[in-house]
């Protein structure tokens, strides 16, 4: 059902930089707004990361930004053609290699997972572009570097999306901007003076507002790209996502990585969905998993238990099924929870009431409930850490129930294998911009509200400065606090961006 189409992403690293320059920095000014994606050297400690208090988990995230690194930062710059007749953009995709010229943290975990998706450490070592945490120093705010990048993005005020953006957010405040501030209130002060044209997180609008089964990047991204194309095939009115890429030659073409992705043509039934990754977009057994970690088959699936629950719901009320009813808040997670390790088991498989499968408890997860759209079932859930906030696992609401499915065949098995190495692995940060993008516009034609200038009006406004909370049932809102001033580093940073004074002027320090 949905259409293929080949991504070109350009790889940025120390050689070709200042070459590129002119032309990051042009897509940039030209943006209708900017999609970003960090790859991480590590996070520290897990079961901090989820602290009930919200100001703790801050803390634990800056600790994490203070003493680990940016190993790569993606964005793809999405453009709103406005001489065309549906919502049609032109697509940049950057996927810039970074290198920490500092000591900082690494983690054999997180190692080991970008490795599996095919980041190039060697590279990364060899030609990773320098940078220096925390506050500028020297040239670090001028020339063309990556702090200096950062500031062009500030300056062309864009709308900013991020997936799951908290910890992207700190992080690229220490790592691009200056130094941290050690509270959350002086923090999202700040944020909210940098991208004057709002932060928009598309786990947060995955979850709240399109209301898929899951939410982890790669599954909202190929659900809206299959919504999208039945949506065309289907004609009528409504509006319509369509994109187009710039045409590469001469030396640019020799930094184009081409990134396919592949209509959806899994065999239908022939494989057995993992229903942890399935859940949370990561699984413990990887590559090694006998399970198909096929996201399209994954999302067909789902379609079919919806067609059903339908089916259901009509067959014994005797009517058409109204809209959804809204979704249980996610509850608290526990102190003495632990967050597990790659090395962590599958659940164990219980049986619920009514004879069906589902994901049992353990340490990592808390089982909560959620009513179910039209029955009013209630069904027990898991909830995680968000995919190893980036590098990990993900954190989404899931029914976790499984349905009786033939075994895998070899050849289903040996083509979908051959398959996702044609695709690639996505935890590539500039692939993974470019997703989050997609996610971004594609429920931005659905509100209507593309192509008008968002000056005027905002293009998701019930999403508009809320960033996702693992386990919160309300996201953090990107506001200035009137009990909150803005830091003292954050206020030099402005007058490198903006011109001496410009904020000093009218903000307090602390």
């Amino acid at each position: 059902m949905t259409s293929s189409m080949v991504v070109p992403v350009i790889d940025v690293q120390n050689d070709n930089f200042k070459e590129l320059w002119p032309a990051m920095v042009l897509a940039i000014k030209t943006a209708s707004f900017i999609a970003l994606d960090t790859e991480l050297s590590g996070l520290g400690n897990r079961k901090a990361l989820l602290a009930e208090c919200i100001e703790d988990r801050y803390k634990a995230i800056c600790n994490a930004a203070r003493t680990r690194s940016v190993l790569s930062l993606g964005f793809a710059c999405y453009k709103k053609l406005e001489n065309k007749d549906d919502d049609t953009y032109l697509v940049q995709v950057y996927n810039l290699t970074l290198l920490c010229s500092e000591e900082y943290v690494i983690e054999p975990q997180s190692v080991q997972f970008l490795v599996q998706h095919g980041f190039d450490f060697n590279k990364q070592y060899a030609e990773g572009v320098p940078y220096l945490r925390g506050n500028d120093r020297g040239v670090d705010a001028h020339g063309m570097n990556i702090r200096m990048l950062f500031v062009e993005l500030l300056r062309a005020r864009k709308p900013l999306v991020l997936h799951n953006g908290l910890i992207d957010m700190v992080f690229l405040y220490q790592c691009f901007y200056a130094q941290l501030p050690d509270k959350l209130g002086t923090f999202t002060a700040d944020l909210s003076q940098m991208f004057p044209a709002g932060i928009y997180d598309t786990k947060y609008a995955t979850e709240y507002e399109l209301r898929f089964a899951a939410s982890y990047l790669e599954y909202a991204y190929k659900k809206c790209k299959l919504d999208n194309s039945k949506s065309i095939e289907a004609g009528g009115g409504g509006r319509h996502l369509f994109l187009e890429f710039c045409n590469y030659s001469g030396p640019l073409s020799n930094y184009v990585d081409y990134r396919p992705c592949l209509a959806g043509f899994s065999p239908d039934g022939l494989l057995n969905v993992c229903q942890r990754f399935s859940a949370y977009g990561w699984c413990p057994n990887g590559s090694q998993c006998p399970l198909s970690h096929d996201t399209d088959l994954i999302i067909q699936h789902d379609e079919k238990k919806k067609k059903r629950k339908r089916k259901r719901k009509n067959s014994s009320q005797g009517k058409v099924e109204g809209a959804p009813e809204s979704k249980q808040p996610h509850m608290e997670l526990k102190q003495n929870q632990v967050i597990p390790d790659k090395d962590t088991k599958p659940p164990p498989v219980t049986e619920l009431v009514d004879g069906a499968q589902a994901q049992g408890p353990e340490s990592d997860e808390k089982m909560k409930t959620k009513v179910e759209e039209g029955n009013g079932v209630r069904e027990p859930q898991a909830v995680s850490i968000d995919e190893e906030m980036k590098t990990d696992k993900e954190e989404v609401e899931r029914n976790g129930v499984s349905e009786p499915q033939p075994l895998a065949t070899p050849d289903a098995k040996k083509e979908e294998s051959k398959r996702k190495k044609l695709e690639g692995g996505t935890h590539r940060a500039g692939f993974d911009a470019f997703m989050t993008g997609y996610i971004f516009s594609y429920a931005a034609t659905l509100t209507e509200r593309v192509g008008k200038p968002p000056s005027t009006e905002s293009w998701l406004p019930e999403c508009l400065n809320k960033v996702y909370l693992s386990g919160k049932s309300v996201p953090m809102h990107i506001v200035k606090s009137t009990f909150s001033k803005s830091f003292k580093a954050h206020l030099h940073k402005m007058d490198v961006v903006w011109g001496k004074g410009v904020v000093s002027k009218v903000e307090g320090t602390v």
